[in-house]
């Protein structure tokens, strides 16, 4: 499913007192001579982007004649490199403006649908604040439709945090400045202590030929550096690629090999430098691979790279993603676009990682109370017979109780101990004798079933967890399961098309019109809930769902999959567990605009609770919505509308509040004098 991503102002998390700004990247672009020193992150940018881009009085200036069709083919990121954290809040400050007055779509850190970056025609300072919903920390802009010229002075991504103990960074490569031959006894020995290991492959089209008439990597050919002598260097001698079929991007390859699986490890984070250069300016993208070099793990590792015939130095710290399991190696494909025979030459290869505690730790936090999570001092398990053992909180001192726990492998990195937590295979009970499974996850927060004192055993051979209150408050005791009787009516609008071939410049989105149901607090990912309701329409139509943090927050494409709808009442349940992908989800979205025309949605008797504990009886441990009122609903009706809470009285829908907003086809706000046809709450309008 292609996923669209943006921005979307949110709330600021409250830190502490001790939150300062911590600046994750700048860019000031009156530093820049000239347009061959931009630098673009993530892919980079398009060529019609390229065309439209230059360095003008001190800023990055962009000036186009005519629209580009779709606007998306003129796009670019022109900030990023940032090692994102899910789930905090970015603040994108920026100084703009434009002899056009209008919208810009604007993408980051794993948001959608499209946001909108505002240019004026007055010079405008401002900011924008985003939620992370995926590791990847580049921003990117989407400008094919603006006819006319803009400038930005500077661009910088901050957030809040606290002050992090330093980090100390330990070299994992041996031989990373090709300063010996792979023959010496020292490199060719490999032992998991020592970490001695070839770090440099090659592979070149037609050399090392194996029985499937395919060539195979080999120990990468060490040179005198072109430009140094007495220094030497890696280098692949790229022979001509296909000029057609899949394969040519990789018909030549490097890879940075690390010692072992624990330097990418998922979750981990690098530190990665080289220098690079090729007799021919190239672009190449990287991916993650297995241990054996051309043994594909992932399509993204570490963006991609820009050759030119100077030496380069390339620097930046990294997350391993999910989807890189198992990795060892970063490969370079060094033909995607450039076909012709061309040297790439590296040197000064180097993978760095954190060094940490290792071992068992716990913070601690009490979400009621404000006892936040103190990842620094984490209190170390400690052996006992053949548990480890470690208590939270303090006898006597109510003050000290806690409510939820993580548990990491590692300490000295607050983004490192998240990323090697331990989650339980089910609901923590206060029980000696209850032990449950557990696996190795990221940001798993296991809930208490209490604020107090608790003890933590875990039994390490086994991979099984206990925990035991000492005191504290009295466990929850099972509720009764709540039906909310609200009926709720969305009034979906017709939207327009989806484009396509015969619809090049339509702008139709299935979340076009939707439909929330809000938890009363955030899910951890692995949580396993059920969720049931009534449900009908004016016609047959099916709705896709997503994971959504806020509504409107993106997370996931995934939810309780499609409900097709009928004129007829249909009863809808399911057992829904929270995705890693959705971790801090609050609330399920229904794409409500998946058929093009108006449609009536109604949803009444909706039940959302916790399925652990969850009996014949009727109980649960706990209900996610209330048994009355509209707190837990959201609708969202029209392209440009944004998300509001539902309120009705027996079903009859309140009148929503007029708006002065405008907007186009495309939900970006327009100004009052914009020609065309517009939308304004939730109608549209022809203005000329």
């Amino acid at each position: 499913m292609k996923k669209f991503f943006t921005l979307l102002a949110l709330l600021t998390c409250f830190l502490g007192a001790n939150a300062k700004e911590i600046v994750d990247a700048e860019v000031d672009f009156s530093k820049l001579a000239d347009g061959s020193e931009i630098k673009f992150y993530g892919w980079g940018a398009s060529e019609s982007a390229r065309a439209r881009l230059s360095i003008a009085n001190g800023c990055l200036h962009f000036h186009s004649e005519e629209a580009t069709d779709p606007s998306w083919d003129c796009q670019f990121h022109p900030i990023g490199g940032v090692d994102a954290e899910v789930g905090v809040v970015y603040t994108l400050h920026f100084k703009v403006k434009g002899s056009v007055a209008q919208n810009v779509s604007m993408l980051g850190f794993g948001q959608t649908p499209y946001g909108q970056f505002a240019i004026t025609t007055d010079w405008v300072e401002g900011t924008v604040d985003y939620e992370c919903t995926e590791a990847n920390g580049n921003i990117l802009m989407q400008c094919g439709d603006y006819v006319g010229d803009w400038d930005i002075a500077y661009l910088k991504i901050t957030h809040e945090g606290k002050e992090e103990r330093p980090v100390e960074w330990i070299e994992q490569l041996t031989n990373g400045d090709a300063e010996k031959a792979w023959a010496d006894p020292e490199i060719r020995f490999n032992d998991q202590e020592k970490n001695f290991t070839i770090c440099a492959w090659g592979k070149e089209k037609g050399r090392n030929m194996n029985e499937n008439d395919g060539w195979d990597p080999f120990p990468s050919d060490i040179v005198e550096d072109p430009d140094k002598a007495g220094n030497h260097v890696f280098v692949v001698h790229g022979k001509t690629a296909d000029t057609e079929g899949d394969a040519s991007a990789w018909d030549n390859q490097f890879w940075i090999q690390a010692p072992n699986a624990k330097v990418f490890k998922v979750g981990n984070q690098f530190k990665l430098h080289f220098r690079y250069k090729a007799s021919e300016a190239a672009t190449t993208n990287t991916q993650f691979h297995h241990q054996n070099p051309s043994d594909y793990v992932h399509w993204q590792a570490v963006g991609d790279v820009k050759f030119t015939t100077e030496w380069q130095d390339f620097d930046g710290v990294f997350t391993v993603p999910d989807a890189a399991t198992d990795a060892w190696s970063i490969a370079f494909n060094l033909n995607p676009e450039n076909k012709n025979a061309v040297d790439f030459y590296f040197d000064d290869l180097s993978v760095a990682t954190m060094k940490l505690d290792e071992g068992l730790f716990v913070a601690a936090s009490n979400t009621a109370t404000g006892i936040e999570y103190d990842y620094d001092n984490a209190i170390a398990f400690a052996q006992s017979e053949d548990l480890m053992i470690a208590t939270v909180g303090t006898k006597g001192k109510k003050d000290t109780w806690v409510n939820e726990v993580m548990i990491s492998t590692v300490r000295g990195n607050d983004k490192a101990y998240k990323g090697a937590t331990l989650k339980p295979s089910g609901t923590v009970v206060n029980d000696p004798d209850t032990w449950l499974d557990y696996t190795e996850a990221s940001n798993a927060k296991i809930k208490l079933p209490a604020a107090g004192v608790w003890t933590i055993s875990i039994d390490t051979e086994g991979k099984q967890i206990n925990f035991v209150k000492l005191e504290g408050e009295e466990d929850k005791e099972p509720v009764a399961i709540v039906t909310n009787p609200t009926v709720v009516i969305v009034k979906g609008q017709e939207r327009d098309f989806v484009a396509d071939d015969d619809h090049p410049d339509a702008t139709g989105q299935p979340w076009d019109n939707q439909f929330w149901i809000v938890a009363n607090r955030t899910l951890s990912a692995g949580e396993a809930t059920v969720i049931s309701f009534k449900y009908k329409a004016s016609k047959e139509a099916k709705t896709s769902t997503q994971c959504h943090a806020a509504p409107g927050a993106y997370l996931h494409w995934g939810a309780i999959g499609d409900v097709n709808f009928t004129t007829e009442w249909q009863d809808f349940e399911a057992t829904f567990t929270v995705p890693n992908e959705a971790n801090d989800m609050q609330s399920i979205a229904f794409n409500m605009a998946e058929i093009k025309e108006a449609c009536d949605y109604e949803i009444k008797d909706v039940k959302w609770y916790l399925k652990e504990d969850a009996n014949a009886d009727g109980k649960t441990s706990e209900n996610l919505i209330n048994g009355t009122g509209e707190t837990n609903f959201f609708v969202k009706e029209g392209a440009g509308t944004d998300p509001r809470q539902f309120s009705g009285i027996n079903g009859v829908m309140v009148q929503q509040p007029t708006s002065s907003a405008v907007y186009n086809l495309a939900g970006q706000r327009v100004s009052k004098t914009y020609k065309g046809i517009v939308v304004k709450d939730g109608k549209k309008f022809l203005t000329k």
